[in-house]
């Protein structure tokens, strides 16, 4: 049996009740803004040893002689990253400051990060669901093979905070090049929001934001003070203003068949029905299937594959 200790502030009478402060949650909040304070100290130290790795000469820039140090000028990079030098040296220097997947994504770039550099950076700066797939691994088999045999037909597994368990190969080929960088979110509905030409890729993205968005507020209210659920509502809405405006609307939704068009590199307009289907094996999740809703995207269906 655990115990907390709590402090009764003595002579404050409220409603027939004493004020009681919680010393444990003070002493939580306290941890959390340390955590949050080493997180940015931790990416400043990694964007300078990012920068420290190039020269000038990479970006076909001139050298000089007068550096003192190896590697790229901070203002060098944000020129080449397309963005304020002040805004990048605060970031470098850990200060609490907003960021996009847009900027990042340029600075990602010109730092010349891989997969690995950029989930890192990404973490760092908050800008990822707070456990990216966590649960990837305890996915029942026999749903895995279900999954595996819907294909051509493009599928996924996901959670209510639409994190992506699982998805088939049709799936990967139907989103090729939904990002401009590969993507490190493997969430459905960051992938969505915070992907600056999803407007020119989903030509029903209005209607279908607003209702991922009353999805997820009608999933929260089975958890809601989840740390989890509530670090990623947080670090969305810092990043997005559309997503903090849906949220703060308080719509929910519930479960319907959705018809989705999506504009793909090779295949051009192909349009699904998308369909929902409850995993008994796994409460919380659902089979998305997406299922042609013409006879021109059935015609066209083998030209979403990936390349092999």
């Amino acid at each position: 049996m655990s115990v907390v200790a709590v402090r009764l502030v003595a002579d404050t009478w409220m409603m027939g009740r004493f004020v009681i402060t919680f010393e444990a949650k003070q002493a939580s909040a306290r941890a959390e803004r340390h955590r949050a304070e080493r997180r940015r100290e931790e990416l400043g130290k990694f964007l300078k040893a990012c920068r420290a790795r190039l020269s000038p000469e990479d970006f076909g820039m001139p050298g000089g002689s007068r550096r003192r140090t190896p590697g790229l000028r901070r203002e060098e990079v944000a020129l080449l990253a397309g963005v304020g030098v002040t805004w990048y040296t605060w970031l470098e220097q850990g200060r609490k400051i907003n960021v996009s997947v847009q900027v990042l994504d340029a600075v990602a770039t010109t730092l010349r990060l891989d997969r690995a550099g950029r989930e890192h950076l990404y973490s760092l700066a908050e800008a990822t669901p707070l456990l990216m797939g966590a649960a990837r691994g305890s996915v029942p088999e026999e749903i895995r093979g279900i999954i595996r045999c819907l294909d051509p037909l493009p599928a996924t597994l996901t959670n209510g905070r639409f994190d992506i368990l699982l998805k088939n190969e049709a799936f990967d080929g139907l989103f090729l090049d939904w990002h401009s960088l590969p993507c490190v979110h493997r969430n459905s509905l960051w992938c969505l929001i915070t992907e600056p030409t999803a407007r020119e890729k989903f030509p029903q993205y209005e209607a279908e934001a607003r209702y991922v968005v009353a999805r997820l507020r009608a999933s929260y209210a089975r958890h809601v003070g989840d740390p989890e659920w509530e670090e990623d509502i947080r670090r969305l809405s810092g990043l997005s203003r559309e997503f903090a405006d849906l949220w703060a609307r308080h719509e929910v939704a519930d479960p319907e068949p959705r018809t989705r068009t999506v504009i793909h590199p090779k295949a051009g307009p192909v349009t699904f029905t998308l369909t929902e289907l409850q995993v008994p094996a796994m409460p919380e999740a659902r089979l998305m299937v997406y299922t042609p809703a013409d006879e021109q995207t059935w015609a066209n269906l083998p030209l979403t594959r990936c390349p092999s």
